[in-house]
């Protein structure tokens, strides 16, 4: 059955409305992530639980002013800018400079390139660093599947096996394990599309 977008509220939807489990799975989804970031810019660990305070406040308070307006806008690539933002803050406060790893011309190279296109579907993403949040959607899933639902899933996905290969590990057919991903997807883009699109 088709999910319909405009009669189902969204995480977004509920995080903009300031309900309070949104936020909590907001966190859960977004958290980890935030944290990772900061310790890859070089912050301690106290500094980046200060950090991760700062992001999560800011976007409490202008997640009302989130738009999509133009093609590539995405929640991501916006909390994405509020993160680094946040960061380079924390760094200006202590003084410091950030240096990319390269050399100046490594830091003049990332700062070029494009933060998403907007074409990018979630099933699309690497579950690799650039799919944390994907990876994260489905752990945060995970529970409200069976065990075998979550293996044919995360098998064609993570491990990048083939179908044929999944389905006879399993004891599955090959149809069953494309519905298991398609249900476990499906999940993920109900409550989190909006967030990690």
């Amino acid at each position: 059955m088709p999910i319909d977008e405009k009669t189902s509220t969204t995480l977004l939807e509920r995080v903009t409305a300031s309900e309070p489990e949104a936020w909590a799975r907001l966190v859960d989804l977004y958290g980890p992530i935030v944290y990772q970031r900061c310790r890859k810019a070089g912050l301690q660990e106290v500094d980046a639980d200060e950090v991760f305070q700062e992001v999560f406040l800011t976007v409490s308070r202008s997640i009302g002013r989130f738009r999509r307006d133009r093609p590539g806008d995405s929640f991501r690539g916006w909390f994405s800018t509020i993160t680094n933002t946040r960061i380079l803050d924390f760094h200006r406060k202590q003084g410091r400079q950030v240096q990319a790893k390269g050399g100046s011309t490594a830091q003049v190279r990332l700062a070029q390139l494009p933060e998403s296109t907007g074409d990018t579907s979630i099933t699309d993403l690497p579950l690799g660093e650039d799919g944390g949040l994907l990876r994260r959607a489905l752990e945060l899933v995970r529970p409200r599947v069976s065990e075998q639902t979550w293996q044919a899933c995360w098998r064609l996905l993570a491990d990048d096996q083939r179908v044929a290969d999944v389905a006879e590990e399993l004891g599955m057919t090959p149809r069953s394990v494309y519905d298991a991903k398609y249900r476990v997807m499906r999940m993920v883009r109900e409550e989190f599309g909006d967030l990690i699109e």
